[in-house]
């Protein structure tokens, strides 16, 4: 999970302002019964890897955020919003995946070039510092970092060679550092194709999707990825039932072969029609619902209420340029 600062504003680098978003950050999970596994705040954003026993993601953030939020503008006699939005969660597979973004987060200020690798159990504000130390908050666990980087225990030798382990991470070439790591900043999760599935299933289909997504922390890109995702699996299903090969589409855009894939999709998911148009190359989004309307109209079928309106002209008698779903 990520934020920063609006603007990109170094939020956190005036005197004693990453300390106190540290002890808020306490307060969240001690109030909302959080389990850190590493966080890191740098100067204009900080990063957790945190696990909600309760989906309270969405509530804690918001406390977190607001509240710091008032403490900083009270401190500085200011107004207004010190976060860029709301934040960026990814959902993260347990054990292995989840380690692998903990690596990614305890070796942020070494990436930021503002400590060497060896040095980096010095850096003031992250889970780090805490762990190497003799005790640390309840909140913060590190079972699965350890055990998931060699079987190592919860010791001080067992954080020393950790730290050696970082040290490796630290010294591979910046392609292969960027491969393995640049992926946990994009898209909606990180983890194996089978907790992808399972997460699907969880999040459920049609409109239950934003309620739930929400509730597990995905903000409004993450949904969009996952949609997309949705939206070619079932693509790829139909063209399948259908027997119409995708790579081998009709270059016109009112091709019945994508017509007909189109209309499939618009009967069995929430699909867009800007996504159906370029993901099938069939031109403007608006075409896609005269392709289909035109199509139920040779069938003899209805065409959705939704496709109706789509294509009625604006009460101003002006027809749209062009409108998404």
């Amino acid at each position: 999970m990520i934020n920063r600062g609006n603007y990109r504003r170094d939020l956190f680098a005036g005197k004693g302002a990453a300390e106190s978003f540290e002890r808020c950050l306490g307060q969240a999970a001690a109030k909302f019964g959080w389990r850190l596994h590493a966080f890191v705040i740098m100067r204009n954003h900080f990063h957790l890897a945190l696990e909600t026993p309760e989906p309270n993601l969405s509530l804690g953030m918001k406390w977190l955020q607001g509240t710091w939020a008032i403490r900083l503008n009270r401190f500085l006699g200011e107004t207004g919003r010190p976060f860029q939005g709301r934040f960026k969660a990814l959902h993260v597979e347990p054990g292995h995946a989840l380690a692998q973004v903990a690596h990614y987060i305890h070796l942020n200020p070494v990436r930021a070039k503002v400590v060497s690798a060896e040095r980096v159990g010095d850096f003031s504000s992250s889970s780090l510092r805490h762990f190497l130390a003799r005790q640390r908050p309840g909140w913060l666990v590190g079972e699965t970092v350890l055990a998931e980087s060699g079987g190592l225990h919860d010791t001080a030798v067992g954080w020393r060679h950790y730290m050696a382990y970082l040290g490796v991470l630290a010294e591979e070439e910046p392609k292969r550092r960027g491969e393995k790591f640049g992926r946990l900043s994009r898209g909606w999760m990180v983890g194996s194709e089978t907790f992808k599935e399972e997460l699907k299933q969880r999040l459920g289909p049609g409109n239950v999707l934003a309620e739930r997504f929400e509730l597990l922390g995905g903000g409004p890109e993450s949904r969009r990825v996952l949609r997309a995702e949705t939206w070619e699996a079932k693509l790829r299903t139909e063209a399948r039932v259908l027997g119409i090969a995708l790579d081998a589409l009709p270059k016109q855009k009112s091709a019945l072969e994508k017509v007909r894939l189109a209309v499939q999709l618009k009967n069995t998911t929430d699909v867009s029609n800007g996504w159906l148009a370029a993901r099938l190359d069939m031109g403007e989004a608006a075409s896609v619902s005269q392709y289909v309307r035109r199509h139920h109209l040779r069938a003899g079928t209805t065409p959705s209420r939704d496709d109706v309106a789509k294509n009625r002209p604006r009460a101003t008698g002006k027809h749209p340029k062009a409108l998404q779903a």
